[in-house]
């Protein structure tokens, strides 16, 4: 039975934008940068469709609060009265690909004709601004948006030892993987910088990144002045670069409306079924820090509802905040080592705003299909390796999908997950490393160690190791001994934290 067009969904126009004025305080806000890429994506599509938009998505922004919920701003922007306005909750990584679905199945329920949905972040000029204005004010405060932004102010059992925002969280996974693995910290991280080597290298030949200069592996991982540590085992060059001015768009379209509006056959983009399913958001409350249960639901369910294995997969995006996230997803999946894992250029080089990332990669899988026909792969990750939503993208129609279809697996990825040790905020006495990682000052130097450790009776419990323990942060960071799985013991701390030792 052929599929009536009214309810096939497309993707029509696709939109970036890299605002770099001369100075930063004159930059865009993110309003702005969504209104662009709107523009952008518009004109992609042959222009002419911002004014019949009648469904309009934003993913939620965090350079600047005061200006949320930017909705009708963006709609006046665009000249368009969409019956559905929407913007996300807050600024997950896999919120765009959540929203492309939901077009998606607005389509394919008659709910819409023309989707839109766009993202931007202008962290680059906030961050400048707040600087001026701390130091106009006389304050010695750095200004930190992703720390100090309001959702992340509360402080408790986790921030009292280092763990706040993602990038003190990822490394969990990533010492825990590694040691899963069987790998050295040498292998781990020559593994990393490959991949993150083939990620500059896209990024270096794509007009839309952010960094176009390719670099080595060595460059990657290894710490200089230039390229400081952040959390163990990652460098600046393995983590996120929010500091940018981004903002990326697309236009979803029934086909028929798509064919009515005169857009060429090789220009359009089919959209394939979705699978999300997601983790508990207490980053402690997981089953295990080297693997995720939800992930793999959602790799796995994506391909099989797109009647695809991983050899038909032309080209992939596989989210990279940290090298953690495509490690665990390129082993769900055998994606090949020899493969880049993006079309964009990674989060490092591509460009990192916020939640809109994917956007991004979902524009250049668009010119990616359009230029070489096939089926690409987006994976996106959310949150503290929390939110996962993966989707499939062909450049001709797929038989074996239709809209609308749910894409919520979250009970399946429940069943697959183990217990979940209960947290033992009080323990003092003996237990074993289940992962750690140590933070860094913006000069190089140790602030802070975290142990998270498994007690006795199977509990999970934190643990400080003090930067003037120069001998245990030795032990943790420099790859002659493995110190997941080794035995220690909680102590009372000279502060309020329980320290960790060594047996």
């Amino acid at each position: 039975m052929t599929a009536n067009p009214e309810h096939v969904p497309v993707i029509v126009g696709v939109g970036q934008v890299n605002d770099r004025p001369a100075t930063p305080e004159q930059g865009l806000d993110s309003g702005g940068l969504m209104i662009a890429a709107l523009q952008a994506a518009d004109a992609d599509a042959g222009g002419g469709w911002l004014a019949s938009v009648d469904s309009l998505a934003l993913v939620s922004q965090m350079s600047w609060p005061q200006l949320n919920p930017l909705t009708q701003t963006v709609a006046d922007g665009i000249g368009a009265s969409p019956a559905h306005l929407f913007q996300t909750a807050l600024p997950n990584g896999d919120s765009p690909i959540l929203l492309l679905n939901q077009a998606a199945n607005r389509i394919g329920s008659g709910d819409a004709n023309v989707c839109a949905v766009t993202g931007g972040e202008a962290l680059r000029t906030a961050a400048h601004l707040a600087r001026a204005k701390a130091a106009a004010a006389g304050s010695d405060h750095k200004p930190n948006v992703m720390r100090d932004a309001a959702h992340r102010r509360t402080v408790g059992y986790r921030q009292s030892y280092g763990l706040t925002v993602p990038v003190d969280v990822y490394p969990l996974y990533e010492n825990a993987g590694r040691a899963a693995y069987g790998q050295s910290l040498a292998e781990g991280q020559a593994e990393s910088g490959a991949i993150w080597e083939q990620f500059s290298q896209v990024a270096a030949a794509n007009p839309s990144a952010w960094i176009r200069e390719a670099a080595t592996a060595d460059e990657i991982v290894t710490p200089t002045a230039d390229n400081r540590p952040i959390a163990f085992p990652y460098t600046k060059l393995q983590v996120a670069n929010a500091s940018v001015n981004q903002g990326a768009a697309f236009l979803v379209a029934s086909l028929a409306e798509a064919r009515r509006q005169g857009v060429p056959e090789d220009r359009l983009v089919y959209v394939g079924a979705g699978a999300a399913a997601h983790e508990s958001d207490d980053f402690l409350e997981r089953d295990g820090f080297d693997a995720s249960p939800s992930m793999a639901v959602s790799l796995s369910r994506a391909l099989e509802l797109n009647g695809v294995t991983v050899d038909r997969i032309d080209h992939a995006e596989l989210y990279s905040c940290f090298p953690c996230v495509p490690k665990m997803a390129r082993r769900v999946i055998g994606w090949p080592f020899d493969r880049p894992a993006t079309v964009f250029g990674g989060l490092t080089f591509g460009g990192g705003p916020i939640g809109n990332y994917m956007s991004h990669a979902v524009a250049c899988m668009v010119e990616k299909l359009r230029g070489e026909p096939g089926t690409g792969l987006l994976f996106a990750n959310g949150g503290y390796a929390t939110h996962n939503h993966t989707i499939v993208l062909t450049s001709k129609p797929n038989p074996a999908v239709s809209f609308p279809q749910e894409f919520d697996y979250q009970n399946e990825a429940d069943a697959a997950r183990g217990p979940v040790p209960e947290l033992d905020k009080d323990f003092l006495g003996p237990a074993t490393v289940e992962t750690y990682t140590v933070h860094y000052g913006r000069q190089g130097e140790p602030k802070l160690g975290t142990v998270v450790a498994r007690t006795p009776a199977g509990k999970r419990t934190l643990a400080a190791v003090l930067p003037e323990d120069a001998a245990m942060i030795a032990f943790l960071t420099d790859g002659r001994e493995e110190p997941v799985g080794t035995a220690g013991e909680v102590v009372t701390g000279q502060g309020e934290l329980r320290e960790w030792r060594r047996s």
